[in-house]
Order: C-alpha cells, then structure tokens, then sequence
C-alpha cells in the first residue's frame, strides 16, 4: 500500500512516544472554510500541548499520509475536489491517485496499520433512524469491530439511533466506557439518557485498560471512550430536540436518503440553530483531542514502567 508516515511521527513511534491520530474529513466537509484551517491548526497544537505528537490523517495523490505538514493542511482545507473517503474507498483512492479526507473508519484503519494506539475525532457513524426500513447504519461500527484502537469521541452523532447503535457495537464486541460520566454522550449533547456499563474517571485508568486488552489478546476491537462535552458548552437540549424534528420532517418532504440523511441534517442543525450546534461540535472535538493526548501520554508511561 503506498503509504508515508511523515518524519515526525515515525520518530516519535521509533522513540515510544505518544501519538494521537485525527481525521481529516472535519476539515475538509465538517467546517466552514477558512475557519477550518484555523481549527485543524488548533487541534494539533492541542494534541502537543498534551504531550503527544499530533498525526492528521488524509490520502493526497493516492498516497495515505500519516501525519500532514501544514501545506497538507492548507490542501485539505481549501481544496474542494478533495473526496471524503470511508475505508471502502482507500483502495479505489490509492489506485487512481486520488485526494481524500479520511472519515472515521478510514482514519482508524490506517492509524492502526501505521502502529499509532490512541484516536481523537468527535462523534462516531452508527445506526441510523428506521434502519428496520432503510438497513442503513455507518461503516464506522463493523471497522471498529476490527481494529484495537482506542478512540477518544463525543458518543455518535445525535441524529442516529442511539440506543440501537449501542446495541450493534456490543453486538460487534466494541468496548465502551464513559468517561467521567456513567451515561453514554450525545455529541451535541453532554448525555444522549443512554447508560454505559463502565465508567473511567482519569487518562491513566484508560491506559489501564488498554493494556488489560493488550495483555488477554483474543479478538480485535477498538476501546471506544466516550467523553462528554462541558454541560456548560453542549447545545441546548429542548432546541437539540425540537430542530431535529424538524429536519426529520424535512428530509422526509424532500425526499432525502441514504448517505444523504446525515449531511443533510448536520447541515440543518447548523442552520436552525444559528450555528450553536457548530459551536458544540467543536467544544467536543477540543475536549476530545486534548483527553487523548493525556491518554496516549498515560498509556506510553503505563507501558514504559512495565
């Protein structure tokens, strides 16, 4: 597979010190331009901040770079022929010498062939509404069924099935704690209502727990860590609700579908709540990255001390 992993981060992997994988379909299709660069710069400064090497993933010239120089950055935000690609899409990418932001089944899949342990993003794919009727539910659950690595996320977007998603990812045998809180989060949300079984309170007891799997082996799946955005920051819940109703109804009139559906009620959200909801997205997204960092710093200093 053509792949480069950007001198940085291959010392630091070379090293053992800490690295934090981040998607880039964020900054490609998840924020308005030019606020996207500026953002995507923020989160790996956040990434350093807590002690760990920042490694931006994305696919530029059909190559899967791990780890982007900010001129990589700048072509990620500002280009818009760049593709968004799941993990079914990285052959076909690669192959035709394509440029693509990675979502959060590919950014997984390649961080982990890459050696990297720990993942920042903000909400995961899942099961989406009447998925009894459309059957359609995100790549991102079946992927981390395969992978081992830990991704730090606000929960799944609130405009799935939460609970169904859930189900599916126990289902798959993905590991879920709450960070700091004993109900799973809502993305937007601070809680989605959803219980989690456990529940870790610092970086170091997550790192506890990685090396707990490391140790009984068996079958690959990722540790999802579900963390919360501030209550104080997260959008207002009797708005979350009622602005999701109506961006249902809406995407019922107009006939939307399919891969469709989520864009379109992100876009809606966004819209209808004078861009609080963006505001949320990225409480979580900082929150997220910055816990991974002290993460991957914890899980490194765990297995050094061995």
């Amino acid at each position: 597979m053509s792949t480069h992993v950007s001198e940085e981060v291959r010392e630091a992997l070379h090293e053992g010190r800490p690295v934090v994988a981040l998607e880039s379909t964020i900054i490609a299709h998840g924020l308005p331009r030019p606020r996207n660069l500026t953002v995507a710069r923020e989160l790996e400064e956040r990434v350093r901040a807590g002690g760990a090497v920042p490694a931006t993933i994305a696919v530029l010239d059909g190559t899967a770079r791990i780890g982007l120089d900010d001129a990589g950055l700048t072509r990620i935000a500002e280009d818009p022929s760049v593709r968004k690609l799941g993990h079914r899409d990285l052959a076909p990418a690669l192959a035709a010498g394509a440029t693509g932001a990675t979502t959060v089944s590919a950014t997984a899949w390649l961080a982990e062939t890459a050696g990297l342990r720990v993942f920042a993003t903000g909400g995961l794919g899942g099961v989406h509404r009447e998925w009894t009727v459309t059957q359609d539910e995100s790549a991102d659950l079946r992927l981390l069924a395969q992978v081992g690595i830990t991704v730090v996320c606000a929960g799944v977007k609130s405009i799935l099935d939460v609970p169904a998603t859930l189900q599916r990812l126990e289902t798959l045998g993905v590991t879920v704690v709450g960070y700091g809180t004993d109900c799973f989060p809502g993305f937007y949300l601070s809680s989605s209502g959803e219980p989690v079984d456990w529940t870790v309170r610092s970086p170091e007891e997550v790192a506890r727990v990685m090396r707990a799997r490391d140790e009984l082996g068996g079958p690959r799946a990722a540790l999802v860590v579900g963390n919360p955005v501030p209550a104080g920051r997260q959008l207002d819940p009797a708005l979350h609700d009622r602005v999701l109703e109506q961006g249902l109804a809406a995407a019922r009139e107009k006939g939307v579908a399919g891969q469709a559906v989520t864009p379109f009620l992100l876009e809606f959200l966004t819209t209808h709540t004078e861009g609080a909801s963006l505001e949320a997205n990225l409480a979580a997204v900082r929150g997220n990255v910055s816990l991974a960092a002290r993460v991957a710093a914890a899980d490194r200093a765990g297995r050094a001390a061995r």
